[in-house]
């Protein structure tokens, strides 16, 4: 039995029917129209004696046993694969475009002239001119496509930003001032240290009866259960490391002798990792304490508020283990090899990390915070060594951003969060100082990405306010990746390290690469082009003064 195609009536094999307006079926009328014939001109236009609507296959309602499988049994077979191929087409379609993946459909057909190396025309191996115009390359994303022609407004940023530039120098603080925002830090380090240590060390007594916990109170082991492993190692070496003197007890204490203040993502941890393998060198139990930083002003992360202040003696107690070392080369005499012992700390954050000072400090310099890290640094250990490890910035902040984004990463992700932060810092420059908005904490929370960490020209002014030049040894991580051999050697020449053997020196330069980029980040590929001339842009006139200052234009990172 045939039905109407467009409401479902059931018709004889040889009448016709005209639907009623709204699709309510209406009787049969008018003379029975003459079947196509096969080999008719119509008959593929046509079913059932009328004009066929290709979609309409779909609509038909069958009736009893009449399914889709009636439809292959009439001869209607290719029409139907016609018509799901067409809705699966558009299925396809559909879930590209919500998904994002626009690329593949964004691309030029590849069967055009010169599309491939036979053909011929100018791409192909034959040369000369084809027969028609040369095509366009295929067209990029269309995000990509977006932000270029956001970049004449980005370019108007970047001239802003760059008139607005200029490295001016710091009112240091006395020390007077220094002493009452610390008073309890000052207290506890003594102005002199024991001559027979390389190390900033002293002795202090420890009233604490046998039985109790040295370590019971420290913050560190409070507030981190990852570091429980390491106080359980410090609490076993403890008792058997005091000093006895005229019935009392003494512990050592020590602070770093060199501190590796520099900069997050520019190859810090690989030299911790291979310097700590000098036999004179220990550093502090955790890698990166953060102290100077965040941990003396209660920071664990700023997201989530402050906690209580982490005393300088939580600090000294991650030395322990390595003044115990320095303690038995003291009593071993000069001719120990141990006495020669160089403490080390290598929080990356020392160098640039002042987001506190908005909480502590009184806000009286026109933005600019009246007390800085190497401010106090300086007035406990003048003599203290500093070693910086830098790296072409534009690199470093794509490197931060894919080691610290916790999910969406991609390349147009990464532009997007560029040019919000150049906004964002472009706007601070029409009001403040560059050193205010370098410091600013508000800014620096509020934008997306750490754009100001790579401003190393900024932060090594302020720590030559204090520190002479020859008390810092400035390193490109590019150097340290082509020879690392010669990146060690530098350094132990700084800290006036013992000669290593062969073997020791090859296990030290040899190792692989520590804290190398992952593999899932790896993936996403490189940024954009036209983020990387941005960026460029941007750290040129930092870079250059950077190169100035160390007299090496290395740092430059190439001007053009």
């Amino acid at each position: 039995m045939r039905h109407c195609l467009d409401c479902g009536v059931p018709l004889l094999l040889d009448h016709t029917h005209q639907p009623r307006p709204g699709g309510r079926p209406g009787p049969p009328s008018g003379p029975p129209e003459r079947p196509p014939r096969p080999g008719d001109p119509g008959a593929a236009s046509r079913a059932d004696g009328r004009p066929m609507n290709l979609l309409a296959v779909l609509e038909g309602r069958p009736d009893g046993g009449e399914a889709w499988g009636g439809c292959w049994r009439r001869g209607r077979g290719r029409r139907c694969s016609l018509a799901v191929g067409l809705a699966i087409m558009t299925l396809v379609t559909a879930s590209y475009i919500l998904s994002g993946a626009r690329q593949e459909l964004l691309l030029a057909s590849p069967f055009r002239l010169g599309a491939f190396p036979g053909s011929p025309g100018p791409g192909g191996p034959l040369g000369g001119e084809g027969p028609g115009p040369a095509k366009e390359p295929p067209p990029p994303p269309a995000g990509n496509l977006s932000a270029a022609r956001d970049a004449p407004g980005l370019r108007l940023v970047l001239d802003s930003i760059a008139a607005r530039i200029a490295f001016t120098a710091r009112q240091l603080p006395g020390a007077a001032a220094l002493r009452r925002q610390e008073p309890h830090m000052f207290a506890v380090i003594p102005r002199k240290f024991l001559p027979g240590s390389r190390s900033p060390c002293w002795y202090e007594e420890f009233a604490g009866p046998n039985t109790s916990d040295p370590y019971l109170a420290n913050s560190y082991a409070l507030y981190s259960r990852r570091f429980r492993t390491t106080f359980d190692a410090l609490r076993k070496a403890f008792w058997g490391q005091l000093a006895q003197a005229a019935g009392r007890r003494y512990r050592l204490r020590c602070l770093p002798r060199f501190y590796v203040i520099g900069q997050p993502k520019c190859g810090t941890t690989d030299l911790y990792d291979r310097l700590r393998l000098h036999p004179e060198v220990q550093f502090s139990a955790i890698k990166e304490p953060h102290w100077w930083t965040r941990k003396r002003f209660g920071i664990v992360r700023l997201r989530d508020g402050l906690r209580d202040r982490y005393p300088v003696e939580d600090y000294l107690d991650l030395f322990d283990l390595a003044a115990h070392q320095v303690h038995r080369g003291l009593q071993a005499g000069a001719a120990g090899r141990s006495s020669r012992i160089v403490i080390g700390e290598a929080s990356a954050s020392t160098m640039w990390d002042n987001n506190a000072w908005t909480f502590f400090y009184d806000n009286s310099t026109d933005g600019e915070p009246p007390f800085l890290t190497q401010d106090f640094l300086h007035a406990l250990q003048p003599d203290a060594q500093l070693i910086v490890m830098l790296r072409d910035p534009v690199e470093r902040l794509y490197s931060d951003y894919l080691y610290f984004a916790s999910s969406n990463k991609s390349a147009e992700d990464f532009h997007e969060k560029v040019t919000d932060a150049l906004q964002l810092f472009e706007a601070c420059l029409l009001d403040a100082s560059l050193r205010a908005c370098v410091y600013n904490n508000s800014l620096n929370n509020a934008m997306p990405v750490r754009l100001q960490v790579g401003l190393y020209a900024v932060y090594l002014l302020d720590w030559l306010d204090v520190f002479d030049r020859d008390q810092l040894l400035v390193l490109r991580l590019e150097d340290h990746a082509s020879d690392v051999k010669a990146t060690m050697r530098r350094v132990c020449q700084f800290l006036s390290l013992g000669p290593l053997s062969e073997k020791q020196e090859a296990l030290m330069t040899r190792s692989p690469a520590s804290n190398a980029r992952r593999p899932e980040d790896r993936s996403l590929g490189p940024m954009w082009p036209l983020t990387q001339r941005l960026l460029r842009d941007f750290y040129r006139p930092f870079n250059a003064r950077l190169a100035q200052v160390l007299g090496d234009e290395a740092f430059a990172w190439g001007k053009t």
